[in-house]
């Protein structure tokens, strides 16, 4: 059998293999490509082949010459193609199974779509060809490099299916994603408006690989508007559509009772009726499964629902004017608020930090709950140092449990197991013992063996990862043991968790207790090379003494080497090169400035060589034959150890959440003792006294000057005033900041503060290109302020800068008023800054109207003939007094004397009339008096914390300044 089943195999590989066994039968019509690799994940061709293997279009294996095999691991095979790649880090296992199925699943990709054109004309289905594609196939046998760790926020790796009801449900949208890194599945669904904006900012806040949506969606001549407005705002995302039938809601009820993880089993009961987050649900887990040729073990994931009630919503927009995780100017430059906050020492922690930033909580007592355990951590130095040193050593923990519990498909398993032997055959026929190999076997025995030592190396180096992980577990307990708080002390409950013990003591009846995570390729590998104990496998023993002896002997010749040529040369290793030699030296110390000719391959970085010998290399192979031994080998012991403890795996879901937001609150407490922020309040009240930018903060030399704020019920829309670069901008984006720093658990940069938990938050911040005015900045100012209007409710914080300014002044005026007058019904709480000081006599009219100014100062020239402005920015009660901004700059400009002195009296007589007009009453004075002291009296009734005499004092001084504020009955005929 395993005779008639080998060509089959080696024609496979062969056709996955580039370059190699040319003469070996191929898929008709297929041209010879190598895949791309994209921080790993497999990255199909983009070449565009477009015949098939057979008349179907489809190759299908089970040809006796093997040709069918090939043609179907050359179509969709990225487990072969990753076996011939430097980092083949995948599980054996070719595609052809799913090329069977790709009739059945009918799946269509089509990369960075930019309109219906290129989305949904001339689309091939997968089955009959994959060449109009390019679509990632991500690979499941990597492992968890703290390298690759360090940055896992930073790179996509999540796919997210995306529905929408039809006819009476349209609007009703159902999304469903997986991390292919971490083993979670998280759902939503929520009615949303034309604009479709919370389906735009969680797609934003997910940053997806690839979105999956129905094909019905993009029906040539009926896409609907939810498709296109998702292709026009990721167009450098990989789009894949399939067919409706398999967004199914019965099939993902079915899913998730299959494959949730008994810790989270509750989500049951919150999903049954979510018909199309169920629905995602199917189509994602079908297409993972698909594209992985891989499936979750049962009872493994991960599944949360999350609605959109629980967060705030923060939209891409804000996200970007408030530069929350991306600078504007510089995207590497980590001046953000996830860059001043990010002090977190995991992947995990970063990626939660970065979450939560991007949707905050506005759960009161949850957000209380996470400030008591920063407060806890400023308070007790030991426990903050304590915590952070263990936290520190954790790997990616998220990454590892993707690992963990993912399994190949049957056929990919008996496809390892055929593989292994037909190389063992391969292998004996060329050690002699059959007729010698041809040069293809040779390359097919290769691409055999070095895709099996990277799997095998995988498999253990994961392991080791989990021991690492287990054995932190003690450390984390003792840290939390002491702790206070209600959160800290759930955490040490939840680490008493048996399970944890359990696999650590399964896992050092086999592994070495001295088996560490290390650094260094070298390190690393004797670890992996030694991890399993003496006498469990005596020819793994007998490989491992050949091994060292191997590499002792490598060490002595190069000390014979050394001595021989009276040379400083040491040994050195790489995981490209293997063991090498390397000097330290300057020319003059070589004979003829030239090294021996018995060195070859030799360059030079400064002072360093580095080089090697032929018979450096011949040992190097010996080495490396007997590594694949001794990894084979402990790859067998290693599975049979995995699935004896794979029922207890679940435990780590609870550990990898612990650990990343442990991590996220030390950030919070370390970036405390980095500058004076106070822990915020949460009333019905926006107080700050003496609140600063925190991110000017990084940047600036001195520390900002601080402002106070103050929003009420009664007071909740303030409008702002100054000239240009007085720091109205700045103080905008410094209230939302804070706002969002308060609702993460973090505390706020300010000497005092409370907030008003925020449902929303929109901003419209005014650019520096917007000083430009043309046609496309006045739209964009439009939808940005059709969308707030849209969306607002009366638990938003609403930032709008510089409205109005892209068109006429007359135009600016009327829109800015009347979009002021439609805010103010509601009972957001509002700022408002404009150069329109028209705006400012709005109080007049409205008594929760508020006005502030920044404070300039005027100096006399050293000459003085010249008078200049100097920013103290620093805001005051009332509106600016620095009116006519354009007159001062044409003064100290060149236009004619009596020119200025025309427009400076036509700019007076208009200013006197409009003032006339909206002068204020009497009346109009006593009404907005009484209403402010009625709102200071609700406020008091609600949030006082005074005693009694206290409060009989506050109140006596509230009616003495109402008095004052209020006309006298007497001068009413006077006024008037």
């Amino acid at each position: 059998m395993a005779g008639a089943g080998g060509p089959g195999a080696v024609s496979a590989l062969s056709a996955s293999c580039p370059g190699r066994g040319s003469s070996t039968p191929r898929a008709v019509g297929r041209a010879e490509r190598t895949p791309r690799y994209t921080l790993g994940l497999l990255q199909t061709p983009r070449s565009s082949d477009s015949t098939g293997g057979s008349s179907g279009g489809a190759a299908r294996p089970g040809n006796s010459s093997g040709e069918g095999l090939a043609a179907g691991l050359a179509a969709g095979s990225s487990g072969a193609k990753a076996a011939v790649s430097d980092r083949g880090e995948s599980y054996f296992g070719d595609k052809s199974s799913c090329i069977e199925n790709a009739n059945t699943l009918n799946l269509t990709t089509s990369s960075s779509v930019r309109g219906l054109n290129s989305t949904c004309i001339g689309k091939t289905p997968l089955s009959s060809s994959r060449s109009v594609c390019r679509s990632r196939t991500p690979l499941m046998g990597y492992s968890v490099t703290s390298s690759s760790a360090v940055s896992a926020h930073s790179v996509a790796s999540v796919i997210v299916a995306v529905v929408e009801g039809r006819g009476l449900a349209r609007g009703e949208v159902g999304m469903a994603s997986i991390d292919l890194k971490n083993p979670e599945m998280i759902l939503s669904q929520f009615a949303d408006n034309t604009t479709y904006a919370k389906v735009i900012t969680k797609l934003k806040i997910l940053t997806p690989l690839e979105i999956i949506m129905s094909n019905t969606a993009c029906d040539a001549g009926n896409t609907t508007k939810l498709f296109s407005l998702i292709t026009e705002h990721f167009k450098n995302v990989t789009f894949t559509t399939v067919q409706r039938k398999y967004f199914n809601e019965t099939k993902g009820l079915e899913y998730i009772e299959q494959l949730c993880a008994s810790e989270f089993s509750t989500v049951f009961m919150e999903v049954q009726s979510k018909y199309y987050c169920l629905a995602a649900a199917s189509a994602l887990l079908k297409y993972v499964e698909f594209i992985q040729n891989s499936v979750y073990a049962p009872k493994s994931l991960k599944v949360r629902f999350q609605g959109s009630e629980k967060t705030a919503m923060i939209d891409s927009s804000s996200a970007q004017n408030l530069e929350l995780v991306i600078n504007n100017r510089d995207s590497r430059n980590g001046h953000t608020l996830f860059g001043i906050l990010n002090y977190t020492k995991t992947p995990g922690g970063s990626r939660r930090l970065r979450s939560n930033i991007l949707e905050p909580l506005v759960d009161a007592e949850t957000i209380n709950m996470r400030l008591d355990c920063v407060q806890e951590l400023l308070q007790d130095e030991e426990l903050f140092f304590g915590l952070q040193a263990v936290i520190s050593k954790f790997l990616d923990t998220e990454q590892l449990l993707s690992v963990l519990v993912q399994i190949p498909k049957q056929d990919t398993i008996l496809r390892n197991s055929f593989s292994i032997q037909l190389l063992v055959e391969m292998r004996t026929t060329y050690f002699g013992l059959l007729d010698y190999p041809s040069e293809e076997q040779v390359q097919q025995i290769l691409c055999l063996t070095k895709f099996r030592v990277k799997t095998a190396e995988s498999k253990i180096t994961n392991l080791i990862y989990l021991k690492h992980t287990l054995e932190l577990v003690e450390p984390l307990k003792a840290a939390l043991r002491s702790c206070n708080t209600q959160l800290l002390k759930a955490y040490y409950n939840s680490l008493e968790d048996t399970r944890f013990g359990i696999m650590l003591e399964k896992i050092t009846t086999v592994i070495n207790d001295d088996t560490r995570y290390t650094k260094g390729c070298l390190s690393m590998r004797t670890q992996k090379c030694y991890a399993v104990k003496p006498n469990i496998n005596e020819f793994l023993d007998v490989a491992r003494r050949t091994y060292t002896e191997i590499v002792d002997d490598i060490a002595g010749m190069i000390t014979q080497l050394a001595e021989k040529y009276n040379l400083p040369l040491k040994t050195s290793f790489s995981s490209a090169r293997g063991f090498f030699i390397q000097m330290n030296a300057d020319c003059s110390m070589l004979p003829n400035g030239q090294l021996p000719s018995e060195f070859t391959k030799v360059t030079k970085m400064k002072n360093t060589y580095s080089f090697t010998s032929a018979d450096l290399i011949k040992m190097n192979e010996r080495c490396q034959e007997s590594l694949r031994e001794i990894y084979h080998m402990t790859y067998l012991i290693v599975c049979k150890l995995l699935s004896e403890i794979y029922e207890h795996i679940h435990c780590l879901y609870k550990l990898s959440d612990i650990v990343s937001m442990l991590d996220m609150l030390l950030s919070f407490a370390h970036a405390c003792t980095l500058s004076d922020y106070v822990r915020p309040e949460f009333t019905d009240t926006l107080a700050i006294k003496q609140g600063w930018h925190p991110i000017l903060e990084k940047i600036a030399v001195e520390k900002p000057v601080a402002n106070n704020t103050y929003l009420t019920e009664g007071n909740n829309f303030v409008i702002i005033t100054g000239p240009n670069m007085s720091g109205k901008s700045t103080y905008l984006k410094q209230i939302a900041l804070c706002q969002i720093m308060a609702q993460i658990g973090s505390y706020v940069p300010a000497e005092y503060c409370s907030f008003r938990i925020a449902e929303q938050i929109f901003t419209r911040i005014g650019m520096d290109d917007d000083i430009e005015t043309n046609a496309s900045t006045f739209m964009k100012e439009m939808k940005e302020i059709t969308y707030i209007i849209q969306n607002a409710n009366d638990k938003s914080l609403i930032i709008i800068d510089e409205l109005g300014r892209g068109t006429s002044a007359e135009e600016g005026i009327g829109i800015c008023y009347a979009t002021c007058e439609y805010l103010l019904n509601s009972k957001a709480f509002t700022l408002f800054a404009t150069h329109f000081l028209e705006l400012c006599h709005m109080d007049a009219l409205y008594p929760n109207v508020e006005n502030y100014h920044f404070e300039v100062q005027h100096v006399r020239s050293s000459a003085g003939n010249k008078e200049k402005i100097a920013y103290t920015y620093t805001l005051s009660k009332g509106y600016t007094e620095e009116k006519n901004y354009g007159l001062k700059a044409a003064e100290v400009s060149s236009l004619p004397s009596s020119v200025i002195l025309d427009a400076k009296e036509i700019t007076n007589h208009i200013a006197k009339q409009i003032l006339h007009r909206q002068k204020s009453t009497p009346e109009m004075m006593k009404q907005r008096a009484v209403y402010h002291l009625a709102m200071r009296l609700v406020q008091t009734a609600r949030n006082s914390r005074l005693d009694p005499d206290s409060l009989r004092i506050y109140l006596k001084g509230l009616k003495k300044k109402h008095e004052a504020s209020s006309p006298a009955p007497g001068k009413n005929d006077e006024q008037q």
